[in-house]
């Protein structure tokens, strides 16, 4: 009985190019996160994973867990803000 180690190495390629490849074909480049935002009509957002750690952007986290908990109604990261204030924060922290 042995150990078929290169098979599942290569299985795990396999598996990690199908993700890269799918995330890009959704529009979402490495290193980033695709989030939908707004109160009535969502509108889908691609900021960078960087964002995630600012104080601001972490209080719109709180609340989108505070609303939505883990289920999302879009299935991906829903932010539960107006879109001119999701665009002024995103457009301060590019700039910083």
């Amino acid at each position: 009985m042995g150990i078929r180690l290169p098979s599942l190495l290569l299985n795990a390629k396999q598996a990690v190019k199908m993700h890269t490849a799918s995330s890009n074909r959704c529009g979402v480049p490495k290193g980033h996160i695709a989030v939908y935002v707004g109160d009535i009509e969502r509108k889908r957002f691609v900021v960078p994973i960087a964002y995630l750690n600012h104080p601001s952007f972490s209080a719109l986290l709180s609340s989108a867990e505070e609303e939505f908990g883990f289920k999302h109604p879009t299935g991906g990261l829903t932010i539960p803000c107006r879109e001119d204030v999701f665009i002024n924060l995103t457009s301060k922290l590019q700039s910083s």
